[in-house]
């Protein structure tokens, strides 16, 4: 009887420990260079690759019609809430790599890595352009 409510107990929490290890969920984006909340972006698996959309800004300055004027790619003109700026990191090891994300206040598309860090608290972003890179840690938010 005791194994079996062991093995029922590591059962129910396995799903647990695997979300706090993956980006899949709400965040709170940090900015780097102001330390001030950007928005809430929602972290989706979108088949084996992630796919990242603002769900919310929270710049109580941000204008409601805003679009990715600067966007040079398919999201050119599309309105900054929903905008999708992650996208295809998959999994290698402890972190997900190969895929890009969007910064929609210049345009620029940068090559990603995500990593969870703090028992899937935070999670490091940190975007490159050439050998060049900017880290922000986004705060989950659920």
């Amino acid at each position: 009887m005791k194994k079996f409510l062991a093995a029922a107990l590591c059962a129910l929490a396995a799903p647990l420990v695997l979300a706090q290890g993956s980006p899949v969920g709400l965040w709170k984006t940090i900015d780097d260079k102001t330390g001030k909340e950007r928005s809430l972006v929602r972290i989706s698996d979108g088949g084996g690759a992630l796919v990242g959309r603002i769900e919310k800004r929270l710049d109580p300055a941000a204008k409601p019609d805003a679009r990715c004027d600067k966007c040079a790619d398919d999201r050119k003109d599309r309105p900054v809430d929903g905008l999708e700026i992650i996208r295809g990191a998959r999994a290698d090891g402890e972190a997900w790599t190969g895929g890009t994300i969007l910064d929609p206040e210049d345009g620029k598309v940068y090559r990603l890595r995500l990593k969870v860090e703090e028992a899937g608290r935070k999670l490091e972003v940190r975007g490159y352009l050439g050998p060049f890179y900017r880290n922000q840690h986004w705060i989950r938010v659920e």
